[in-house]
Parts: structure tokens; C-alpha cells; sequence
């Protein structure tokens, strides 16, 4: 397989594209570099794209040395032709190779495997392709009764012949692939109760059958973990009369002495062998898609949470809500810097409402409060009605906001919070570490296992290491598009810094610790561990603020400082400039430089008087324009609210703002201020189709909706956005 034509077609790109990128991975270069500083080689391609590529790329790698190992397993055996060659060196999924290689393969002790041993292969090759025989189909196997094999009568023979055609058949690649198709298209998902009687969250998939091309990915994994949890039973079925016919189509040739045993047969092989085999591959097969798909919506909720804007400047007072045990409560600078923590009491059993109002009072007189965090957890909302009405009694100019805290416990108790924290308690840093999302979310959440933000569905029910994979992956992309601060980040932002592992990440650290800021990004060469090639994938994604180099605070790559500085002299921009807040006017400026062009006629000159390519100086441009620019500016800012509803205020037919929690196959979760987010079901997403939730909303937007159901009971509110 010319795997190159392959991924040009898929992807729908040029040749050369893919032959550049293919290099570029091969040559060890990480995704965010080649997609951030390898434009012109890869033709613009993004990092996502170019992340798809890759794992194309591992997928098909793999089929060609699988298909070279059957070939080679096959041929060992004495049993390779040019047609079966062929065949396996056309094979285009993995699924075909195993098909071809299944005949061959080494099975356990089978009843087709024992049949053989007793010598009756050769009584199943005449049976099998010898239909036209005429005779007694008993006198034929007298000949192969044994007793010292245990074949003791002439039934014996032809019950051990049928059992290896029976074998052959099942094995026969084309007539598997037909069947696989048949109940994929006709199939049909059947889910029943382990017990009719019981009541549970999955009881309204009792009774239910749903075609198997057609079952939505949400609901699989939701009857997966039913019968996983032994609630549920789940069954795949078909016609099986079409599927038995269909087989003695195939093997049945003529109306013979055998055409009875043949038609016996089929059933057998259909029902014994086949069906259950097709039936764990359809099952895998809708498994792996629904995860697929759960984990692309997982990531790209984990993409949208992670890029949300800093809120800079603020004082906070951070509050992890608890009953029996209180809510705790830090209070960190500008900076994140612990300021105090205390333990309040405004939930029950204690209620201590005069004592929660008088320390949020000590605590915002005393150092400047502007924000309140409270975390979404246990007593969130009880809290807040706390916090609200003490803000609408009292002139403070404070307002409040709601964070989530999923994965916050996970990261307080773990050896990265204790090496941070040492001297504080695991309820403390939790608190802080609230407060410090709402200051930078991206540098806060990058020390928990992306999995644990918990902005999906079902994530623990999935295949863990492809989830962390491609978790990892967002994680890194937004880290790399943000860019980090060498003299501020931690190691574990560092660590998801294009090249740089953990170990390194934590070398960096240390050579900070022990030798004051980086002046300059070539003082990395200087980290223990931290060689050439890691420094060509990490020093455009680092930036030095008041440093030697004004372009270390930009983007800009360091390999093109020349050309950078050289397009400055042109365009008469300086270090000052850079470091004063960037040159607004750079384009213009350019033009001047190039008074006959127009401006991208310009560009195209000045690129080539600097030997550059043109995608690359017009990020350099954009870097001069605005350096270190954070392009989670762009994103929906953080919602304050200074009041609370109650779920007793809500009415059908109210409209609100509101923000998005999660996005899942099925709809948006969205906070509404009530303790229950709601629910707005995909149906209601838009007047138009839509053909998924994330097409119309991600996580983090604010969006308008309108009550259409509130159910007091369950605590449910159904949300409408098609208003």
C-alpha cells in the first residue's frame, strides 16, 4: 500500500503535504512545533489535522507490518498462493487481514480440530466439493470408521466431516465479511431488564430495540454500563432464516446426497460459530465508536474549560462549600499568593450565618476583595444564597461566581499539591486551588489528569489510555497556543511545553531556584537535560518578559530572530517598541517600506528580501502588532452574578442567560443560578437540524434559554435555546 496516496486522499490534501509532514513527525518534531513554526512545510496545516495524520499514519504502519507478519506466519505453513498474497497485500483495514489469516491461524482444541486428528478431513473435502457424487453418503464414510481413533460408525465419520466444514466455512473471509455487513445494515440491539421488577436510572431502556446502524453512541455506552452493572441484558439480532440461507447458497451446490447434511450444517456454523463471533464484533465495533466519539466531545470540552479567559487583578476569597465539616476558605492575592484561610459554617447542621457574614466582612476589609469563588461541589448552592444575600445587604463592590471543581480533591491530596504545599492541609489547597482557576484557568488545571475535569460522558467507562492520549493532546495544543511565562510557570505547565518532559520540566525549575530569572531564552541551553533539539521544539512557546531579548516575550521563534530583526530595521521598529506594548500600525509601516506594493504584494517582497516564508512573517507581524498576545482574550468572559435564584422562583416560560457546563451527545448542560444546571436537548439546540450539540454551543459559552419544564420531584429542568 502506497500509504502516502493513501493519507492524501483521506485527507484531501497535496502529496507534497503529506510527504513533508510524514518527515517532520519522523525526524522526532512535536505536533505543536510543526504546526505553529512549520507552516510553509506543511502548507498551513493545523494542529489538529496534523495530530489526525499522525495517528493515521501509526494505524496504517501497523497493517502493513501486520499484513508482512501474516504473509510471512502463512508462509511458514507451507500454505501461501498468489491469491491469498494478493489478497492480504490489498487488505485495506485490519479487520480484513484477520479474516484471511483466521483459516490459518492456530486455534485451541475445536471440534473441527479433533475431527481432523481422527483423520476425517478428507471424508469433509469430498462431502464439501464433491456434491455431484451419487451413492450412499454412508458407504463413503465406512472407509473412515476407526475405532482406535473413536470414530466407531459410519455417523461418527460424517458428524466429525461436518464438523470441520462447519469450521471452514466460519472461517471463510468473504462469506464473513457479507455477514458482518448484513447485520450491520439489518441488525437490531435488543436491551432487557435483569429484573422487569426494579427501578433504576436504567429502566427506560427496558424493552428497547434499536437498529445497530442507527443507535446513537451516548446510548450504547449508557446500556454498556447497565449490563456491566448487572442491570441490564444486551443481545444482537437478526434474521437468522436470511443469514442460514444466504450460507447454503454459498456451500450447497446441488441437490445431492449431501444436501441435507450440507443445509444442517450452515444452521450449525451460523448459529454455533458465526453469529456469536459477528455479534462481539458488532458490540466492539458500536463500543469503539461511541468512545471515539465520546472522546473527541470530551476533549474538545476539556479544549473549550482550558482556554477560558484569565481573570486578572482580582483578590479572591475562595470557598470549597461543605456541611458537616464546613467550607473552607482561602484568600489569595492578584498573584494566586496564600493570603489566609479560615473554616466557615453557613450550611447545616451548624447554619452559623452571622458567623460566615462576619469573616467574609473581616476578610474583604481587610484585604481588598473584589471576587468571590465558590465551588460547584457538595453545598454549593446553599452557600451561595449565603454569600448572595450577605453581598445584597452590604455596599461591598464584590460580585460572585460559581467554579467547578471536579478533579480539585484528586489534585489537594496528590504528591504534586504536598511538594507545592507542604505546610499546609489538603482542604486548604483545594480551596486555594479554586480561587487560582478562576485566575488562570489553563496553569491550574494542568496539574490534575485531564480526565478528571470532568466535562464529558462516561469517560470512565472508555478505553483509558486512547482518553488520556488524546487528552494529553488538547492539553498540550492549548498550553502551546497560550505560551508560558519560563520565570513563573510551574513544572507541571512546563511539562506540556512542545519537547519538554517532566523531568526536564522540573531541571528548569531548579536552575531557576538556583539562579534567579531567565534573562534569555538561550540560557535554556544551560538546563540539565535540556540539548538542542529540545530547545528547537520549546523556545518559541516560552516567553521571557524584561528579559535581554525583547522578542523572547513574543511567539517569534528564535531560528528567525535574523530575518525578524532585519524586517524591523526596514519597517524602523526597536526593542522599545516590543517592549512597550507592540506596533500597532506594523502593516502600515510596511506598506511605507514598500511604497509602489500593495500590502500583500509588500509582504510577498519583504518575506523574500528576508529569506522567509510568507505564513511565518505573518505571524512574526502579528506577534509585532501585539506580543505574547493571549488568544484566550477572544473567548466568552467569566459571568459574576451578585444575587441567586431558588428552584421555587423558576416558572415554564421565564428566559435567562445562562452558561454551558458540559456538552454532550445528547444536548448542553447550562447554569441557570438553581442548584440543578438544565438541560437543553439537542432538539432544542436550534429551529435548524442539528447534527451535534457542539455545532451550535461549547463549554464556558453564555447562552439564552427559556424554562420549557421543571420537574421538583427528580430536580430535572428541560431548557429550550430555540426561543
Amino acid at each position: 500500500m502506497d500509504i502516502i496516496a493513501k493519507l492524501t486522499t483521506e485527507f484531501k490534501i497535496q502529496r507534497k503535504q503529506v510527504e513533508n509532514t510524514v518527515t517532520l513527525i519522523g525526524e522526532g518534531n512535536t505536533i505543536p512545533f510543526i504546526a505553529r513554526y512549520r507552516k510553509e512545510v506543511t502548507g498551513g496545516l493545523s494542529d489538529e489535522v496534523l495530530r489526525e495524520l499522525s495517528e493515521r499514519l501509526v494505524y496504517l504502519r501497523g497493517l502493513e507490518e501486520r499484513k508482512a507478519e501474516v504473509i510471512r506466519l502463512i508462509e511458514e505453513q507451507g500454505k501461501l498462493t498468489d491469491e491469498l498474497k494478493e489478497e492480504i497485500e490489498k487488505a485495506e483495514v485490519l479487520q480484513r487481514v484477520e479474516d484471511l489469516y483466521k483459516p490459518y491461524k492456530q486455534k485451541r482444541q475445536t471440534r473441527a480440530g479433533k475431527a481432523k486428528e481422527r483423520g476425517l478431513e478428507p471424508l469433509a473435502m469430498i462431502i464439501r466439493l464433491q456434491q455431484e457424487k451419487q451413492g450412499d453418503i454412508y458407504e463413503i464414510a465406512k472407509p473412515y470408521v476407526n475405532p482406535e481413533k473413536e470414530v466407531e460408525t459410519p455417523e461418527d465419520a460424517i458428524q466429525g466431516a461436518l464438523d470441520i466444514i462447519a469450521e471452514i466455512i466460519a472461517d471463510d473471509a468473504d462469506y464473513i465479511s457479507e455477514l458482518r455487513e448484513r447485520t450491520w445494515e439489518k441488525g437490531i440491539i435488543s436491551v432487557e431488564a435483569v429484573d422487569p421488577e426494579e427501578k433504576n436510572v436504567y429502566d427506560t431502556y427496558y424493552g428497547q430495540t434499536e437498529m445497530i446502524s442507527k443507535i446513537p453512541n451516548h446510548r450504547v455506552l449508557a446500556i454498556n454500563r447497565g449490563e456491566k452493572e448487572g442491570k441490564l441484558k444486551v443481545k444482537v439480532e437478526t434474521d437468522q432464516q436470511k443469514m442460514v440461507a444466504y450460507i447454503k447458497s454459498q456451500v450447497i451446490k446441488c441437490d445431492s446426497i449431501y444436501k441435507e447434511a450440507l443445509s444442517d450444517t450452515a444452521e450449525d456454523s451460523y448459529k454455533r460459530l458465526i453469529a456469536p463471533s459477528i455479534e462481539r464484533e458488532m458490540r466492539n465495533t458500536l463500543t469503539e465508536r461511541a468512545e471515539d466519539e465520546a472522546i473527541k466531545v470530551f476533549a474538545k470540552n476539556t479544549e473549550k474549560l482550558l482556554m477560558v479567559p484569565p481573570v486578572k487583578g482580582k483578590r479572591i476569597i475562595s470557598i470549597d462549600p461543605g456541611y458537616r465539616t464546613g467550607c473552607k476558605v482561602a484568600v489569595i492575592d492578584e498573584t494566586g499568593k496564600l493570603l489566609a484561610y479560615t473554616t466557615i459554617y453557613p450550611t447545616q447542621p451548624k447554619n452559623d450565618i452571622a458567623g460566615t457574614e462576619r469573616i467574609l466582612k473581616q476578610l474583604i476589609e481587610k484585604y481588598g476583595i473584589n471576587v468571590i469563588v465558590i465551588g460547584n461541589g457538595t453545598a454549593s448552592r446553599e452557600t451561595e444564597e449565603v454569600v448572595a444575600a450577605f453581598l445584597k445587604k452590604n455596599s461591598f463592590d464584590v460580585v460572585y461566581t460559581i467554579v467547578n471543581e471536579a478533579g480539585a480533591s484528586i489534585y489537594s491530596a496528590s504528591k504534586l499539591a504536598t511538594e507545592e504545599y507542604p505546610d499546609l492541609d489538603v482542604t486548604t489547597r483545594g480551596a486555594m486551588s479554586l480561587g487560582r482557576r478562576l485566575q488562570d484557568p489553563l496553569a491550574e488545571l494542568v496539574k490534575i489528569d485531564p480526565k478528571h475535569i470532568g466535562v464529558g460522558q462516561y469517560q470512565h467507562d472508555m478505553n483509558q489510555k486512547k482518553l488520556d492520549g488524546a487528552l494529553s493532546g488538547v492539553v498540550e495544543d492549548c498550553v502551546n497556543r497560550v505560551g508560558v511565562d519560563l520565570n513563573t510557570a510551574s513544572p507541571s505547565l512546563l511539562s506540556y511545553v512542545a519537547g519538554i518532559s517532566l523531568p526536564v520540566a522540573k531541571n528548569i525549575v531548579k536552575y531557576r531556584e538556583e539562579k534567579g530569572r531567565f534573562k534569555n531564552r538561550k540560557e535554556l541551553l544551560k538546563v540539565e537535560k535540556l540539548g538542542p533539539k529540545t530547545f528547537e521544539q520549546c523556545a518559541g512557546f516560552l516567553r521571557i518578559s524584561g528579559g535581554d531579548e525583547p522578542l523572547d516575550q513574543t511567539g517569534v521563534h528564535p531560528e528567525s530572530y535574523p530575518a525578524t530583526k532585519e524586517m524591523m530595521k526596514k519597517a524602523g521598529i526597536s526593542g522599545d517598541d516590543i517592549k512597550g506594548g507592540g506596533v500597532k500600525d506594523i502593516y502600515e509601516r510596511i506598506l511605507f517600506a514598500y511604497p509602489s506594493l500593495k500590502k500583500e504584494e509588500s509582504l510577498e517582497k519583504l518575506a523574500e528580501d528576508i529569506s522567509i516564508g510568507l505564513p511565518t512573517l505573518k505571524d512574526i507581524l502579528d506577534e509585532m502588532k501585539k506580543p505574547g498576545r493571549d488568544p484566550r482574550e477572544d473567548a466568552p468572559e467569566v459571568v459574576f452574578r451578585s444575587d441567586v435564584r431558588s428552584f421555587e422562583d423558576l416558572k415554564e416560560g421565564m428566559e435567562m442567560f445562562g452558561t454551558v457546563r458540559n456538552v454532550v451527545d445528547f444536548g448542553a448542560f447550562v447554569d441557570i443560578g438553581v442548584k440543578q444546571d438544565g438541560l437543553v436537548h439537542i432538539s432544542q439546540l436550534s429551529n435548524k437540524f442539528v447534527k451535534h450539540p457542539m455545532d451550535v454551543v461549547s463549554v464556558g459559552d453564555t447562552v439564552k434559554v427559556k424554562i420549557l419544564s421543571i420537574d421538583n420531584e427528580k430536580g430535572k429542568i428541560s431548557l429550550a435555546m430555540k426561543l
